[in-house]
């Protein structure tokens, strides 16, 4: 990161945390970056791809004598690729951080959160994000206590990076996934951030699912599925925006198992799919009993 002077991946950075990925990529030849900002800039780009689920491109082009960053994004990459390959990045991931020498590396412990949270272990997530250090690990942080059901810890990880920039993209979104956690009156608060970044910057399906997430708290279902729509041709294959949809349509009355079929196939480890995977066998063993 840049001491002194404007940051240079400041743009980079930001189109990556509001989701315009392509953007990301297409504005990251970034010119006269120090040896640390280029591994940045790589990681970013990288991960951009894995948001647009090019895995295999980040697997093929990251070979072993890239730095420890990079190599944390390629195992990012093959644990999403396919659940034939979990063991191995996760085996990959706790080789990395066994080593002394490049165990405490952020980008490596912020992947090996996002793994751990996507395996549901938020306490092994923890052990690798708690330290902080990055807003990007802050962030990581606040999720994954939301998803843990620990408000109030995450609170306390909103007041550091608060305390770091106020008005830092990041720190606006744990803002935002905090007041949606917390409910009531803060709902609003939620609406109002996504609805200042819709200003700010590009519309991506990260800040329409945004908006729309507050409108269905609300109630306001009718707005909520004229934004998930948007956000559907952007990215027709955009997990959150399908799931967000399915809901959407249950609320007003719609059919909603074409979505539910199109999350199945871009995403079959969602937990709506395992939920409805769930109550499909719950229903099927009631019928069976009646029978």
């Amino acid at each position: 990161m840049a001491g002194s002077g404007p940051d240079p991946l400041f743009g980079l950075r930001n189109n990556f945390y509001i989701g315009a990925y392509q953007a990301a990529i297409n504005n990251s030849d970034v010119p006269n970056l120090s040896q640390d900002d280029a591994v940045e800039r790589d990681t970013l780009v990288y991960r951009s791809y894995i948001a647009l689920s090019s895995y295999q491109l980040v697997i093929n082009e990251i070979d072993a004598s890239a730095a420890t960053p990079l190599q944390a994004v390629k195992l990012l990459a093959l644990y999403l690729a396919s659940p034939d390959n979990k063991e191995a990045a996760i085996a990959g991931l706790h080789e990395l951080l066994g080593d002394p020498a490049i165990g405490s590396n952020p980008i490596l412990r912020l992947i090996a959160g996002i793994v751990f949270t996507h395996e549901q272990d938020y306490n092994e997530a923890l052990k690798h994000t708690n330290a902080g250090g990055t807003m990007e690990l802050h962030a990581l942080n606040v999720q994954i206590l939301i998803k843990m059901h620990r408000s109030d810890y995450a609170e306390k990880q909103l007041r550091i990076m608060q305390q770091v920039e106020e008005d830092h993209t990041l720190t606006q979104l744990a803002s935002a996934w905090l007041n949606l956690a917390v409910g009531g009156s803060k709902i609003q608060e939620a609406y109002l951030i996504y609805q200042d970044f819709s200003e700010k910057y590009q519309m991506t399906s990260l800040i329409l699912n945004g908006k729309a997430v507050c409108c269905m708290h609300m109630g306001n279902f009718d707005e909520a599925e004229t934004l998930l729509l948007e956000a559907l041709n952007k990215d027709a294959k955009d997990p959150e925006t399908l799931a967000n949809l399915v809901v959407c349509s249950l609320h007003l009355g719609k059919p909603s198992a074409r979505y539910l079929n199109q999350l199945k196939l871009s995403s079959p480890e969602h937990t709506l799919v395992k939920r409805a995977a769930s109550a499909e066998e719950s229903f099927d063993r009631a019928v069976q009993t009646v029978a």
